[in-house]
């Protein structure tokens, strides 16, 4: 997962240091910006990752991993036993929020996915604290309460 993380990181830097900056103050500056939230619930920590270019976001990662570094939406019986439960899964309501951020770009409006809205709430925290950071260029990870 991080070197996933550093790739896209690297591609961010790199069209960042092609791109020509219009020298707006308001905006998103070019990056790759990450919030996680500060506990783990349910065995599961949640972070959303950004990249931002020419003041907009051109990709967005959203899942929890647990303390080993496992993803989330990999785990096949979680899946099924959750879509069993509520008719959703961590692969599909992740990218369900992430494509709205994606469209918006904002974490404003975000929609609740049915059977996940305990990870839409957090994801509108994680998404406004990375969506701060990218206005001031601060690329550490942020930690959400």
């Amino acid at each position: 997962m991080w070197k996933r993380r550093a790739l896209i990181l690297l591609v961010c830097v790199f069209t960042g240091l092609l791109s020509v900056s219009c020298g707006k103050e308001e905006g998103l500056k070019n990056g790759y910006y990450t919030a996680e939230m500060s506990e783990y619930s349910h065995g599961w920590k949640e972070y959303v990752t950004i990249c931002v270019m020419e003041n907009k976001i051109v990709s967005v990662e959203y899942n929890a991993e647990n303390a080993s570094g496992f993803i989330k939406s990999w785990d096949i019986a979680y899946m099924k036993n959750m879509n069993g439960i509520t008719g959703t899964y961590p692969n599909k309501y992740t990218r369900e929020y992430a494509a709205q951020l994606l469209e918006n770009q904002s974490a404003d409006n975000i929609d609740a996915v049915s059977g996940a809205s305990s990870s839409g709430g957090n994801f509108v925290k994680l998404a406004a604290a990375v969506l701060e950071n990218a206005k001031t260029g601060d690329t550490t990870v942020t930690v959400v309460e």
